[in-house]
């Protein structure tokens, strides 16, 4: 008997703590917004002054490599007295704290979940704009990787079921049913989606590891190799017509790392040789050195007169799910 009444007692102090510790938690209710959309909580005064203009120079500064200017974020500014309710659900949030030390705070599911809230606060104006301006990249790379997350999660409710880029090229790549296959053989695959105004497309290719060295020229030899497969697969609406890379734009260049493997970056502007059709791209040349070759996956798009900012991200998005076995 005595040993049940212990047993009994156990089990109601374990009961209790655990409705304890479920009361604690937080409940965040499902964030919201549309992509690329960051709220920015600050007084109306500041926002109209030289905070606000610090504020629109990072947030809302044209994207290199798109024709025409878009900006990296679009803004909608809320005065701090109106910021509750669910007001607070966005996904990317920056406020500005005056009359308190100078800081730069990130917090993650603050309001909502998933959520990324940037705090810039300081004792003067003066502060305020320096803090922004010291921490610019920061706060775009970490409001753009929670939009690349939430695009991956968006896509993921209806995947392609392609077997065949896993079994020619060794890799799985993540994109939405609704992209169909324009084009493949052993090692090239061209996979596009339409859109309102025209399409959205992926290129994806191999190379052996000595296509691509490791020097000053390299972007002109991504340039020359790109062009080289625009020639061979990606064709005009009229004959002798393919995609080529336009000489008049600077293509921009850089080192990241995707699937945990070094790889060069590149974006530029596109157009069709003997046509006039054009758009952004953005190439990844992945060093693949367990398979001794690189990888490369494109993204580019045709939609004239139209935003191209989204579905670039949504090309990004896809490229940087790349497992490579």
């Amino acid at each position: 008997m005595r040993h049940i009444l212990i047993l009994l007692l156990s089990l109601l102090m374990m009961i209790s703590c655990g409705d304890k510790k479920a009361s604690n938690e937080k409940f965040l209710p499902d964030a919201s917004g549309a992509i690329n959309n960051v709220s920015v909580v600050v007084d109306n005064e500041l926002w109209d002054g030289m905070i606000g203009d610090a504020i629109r120079e990072v947030l809302a500064k044209p994207i290199y490599g798109l024709p025409q200017d878009e900006p990296t974020f679009t803004i909608s500014q809320i005065p701090p007295a109106v910021f509750s309710g669910f007001v607070t659900k966005n996904r990317t949030v920056l406020k500005i704290e005056t009359n308190k030390e100078a800081d730069f705070e990130i917090l993650s599911d603050e309001y909502a979940k998933p959520q990324k809230v940037i705090i810039i606060s300081g004792k003067t104006r003066q502060d305020i704009i320096n803090i922004i301006a010291e921490n610019e990249t920061k706060i775009i790379e970490i409001f753009k990787n929670e939009e690349l997350t939430e695009r991956r999660r968006q896509m993921s409710k209806s995947p392609h079921k392609l077997s065949s880029i896993k079994e020619k090229l060794g890799l799985n790549i993540n994109f939405p049913s609704i992209y169909r296959l324009a084009k493949e053989s052993d090692n090239f695959f061209w996979i596009r989606k339409d859109i309102t105004t025209g399409t959205s497309n992926l290129m994806i290719y191999e190379l052996p590891l000595d296509a691509i060295k490791k020097n000053d020229s390299v972007v002109n030899q991504i340039i020359k190799i790109r062009d080289s497969f625009g020639k061979q697969h990606i064709e005009g609406p009229v004959d002798g017509s393919f995609m080529v890379t336009e000489n008049a734009y600077t293509p921009f260049h850089g080192e990241t790392i995707i699937d945990n493997k070094p790889a060069f970056e590149t974006r530029g502007i596109w157009d069709v040789k003997n046509a006039f059709m054009g758009g952004p791209f953005i190439n990844y040349a992945i060093e693949d050195k367990i398979n001794k070759r690189w990888v490369v996956i494109e993204g580019f798009v045709f939609a004239p007169s139209v935003e191209k900012r989204n579905y670039m991200l949504e090309l990004e998005a896809i490229i940087k799910s790349v497992k490579i076995d």
